[in-house]
C-alpha cells in the first residue's frame, strides 16, 4: 500500500521525531549535539519553521515545530538530516546512512495537546533514567522554556504564551506543568498519533481533516512493531 502523503498544516504544530538507523547512536559527543542545533536554527529561520521545544536523546530526536507553509517542515528535516549526516560521518570517520528512514509526525493542536508536547518532549530524559529533572539535561529546550537560560533556537508557542501576561508569570506557569505527571493515556496518545501520522486535535479540526481524508483522524500503522520489553521513549 503507498503511504499516505504527511499531514501538515501551515501554522499548527507539529510533533517530529527522528531516529537513529536500528536503534544507531546519533551523538557521541558535545560537538554532535552543537552541530545539530545550530544547523537546526539556521535551517528553522530559512524555512520559516517556529521550533517551540526540541530534545537530543542518544538515538532520536524530538521537535515540536510550526511550519508556515506545507513544505516548511519536509525541507527542513531533509536539509538538516543531509547535514548532520555528513558532518557526522567525516567527523567521526564512517560512512553510510544515520537515520532510520521518513522522519515521523503528528498535528498537534488545541493548548491540551501543545502543551502537552512540551511536556512530553522534555521529559524524555527523565523518562528515560538519564537525568532526575527536565533541567538538568543540557540538550533539550527546557531550562530555556523555564528562563535558566537564553536559547535562541526556540520561539514561543501562542499556547506557551497564553500561560501568563508576562515573562516571569509564563515562566513561573510552564515550570509548574511539569510537577504534573502525564498521564498514561496521553503517553499512548501521542506515541500511536506520532508513529501512524494521526492528528491530535480538537473536535472541530478532526472533523475537518476526515471530511477531506477519513483515514487521517485514524490510528495508522507503524513502519515495525514495537519489541517486548523495548524502550517505549525510544518508540515515542
Amino acid at each position: 500500500m503507498p503511504r499516505q502523503p504527511r499531514l501538515v498544516l501551515p501554522g499548527v504544530a507539529l510533533h517530529v521525531i527522528q531516529r537513529g538507523n536500528n536503534r544507531s547512536t546519533c551523538f557521541l559527543g558535545e560537538s554532535d549535539h552543537v552541530v545539530y542545533l545550530l544547523h537546526l536554527r539556521e535551517l528553522a529561520g530559512k524555512l520559516d519553521c517556529d521550533v517551540h521545544a526540541y530534545c537530543l536523546m542518544t538515538n532520536h530526536v524530538h521537535l515540536l515545530l510550526t511550519p508556515r507553509s506545507t513544505s516548511g517542515c519536509g525541507a527542513l528535516m531533509r536539509d538538516l538530516g543531509q547535514r548532520y549526516v555528513q558532518y557526522f560521518n567525516r567527523h567521526h570517520g564512517r560512512s553510510g546512512t544515520l537515520w532510520e528512514g521518513r522522519f515521523r509526525s503528528c498535528v498537534a493542536e488545541s493548548a491540551n495537546y501543545v502543551l502537552g508536547c512540551y511536556r512530553y518532549i522534555e521529559l524524555n530524559p527523565v523518562r528515560a533514567g538519564m537525568v532526575g529533572a527536565p533541567a538538568q539535561y543540557r540538550w533539550s529546550s527546557h531550562a530555556g522554556n523555564i528562563g535558566l537560560r537564553v536559547d535562541p533556537l526556540i520561539v514561543a508557542h501562542e499556547e506557551y504564551l497564553a500561560l501568563g501576561s508576562n515573562e516571569k508569570s509564563r515562566r513561573d506557569a510552564y515550570r509548574g506543568l511539569f510537577d504534573q505527571v502525564l498521564e498514561p493515556s496521553f503517553l499512548v496518545a501521542i506515541r500511536e498519533a506520532t508513529n501512524g501520522g494521526y492528528p491530535l486535535s480538537s473536535d472541530s479540526l478532526r472533523r475537518d481533516i476526515a471530511s477531506m481524508n477519513p483515514r487521517r483522524t485514524e490510528p495508522g500503522r507503524p513502519g515495525r512493531r514495537r519489541k517486548s520489553g523495548s524502550d517505549p521513549d525510544f518508540l515515542a
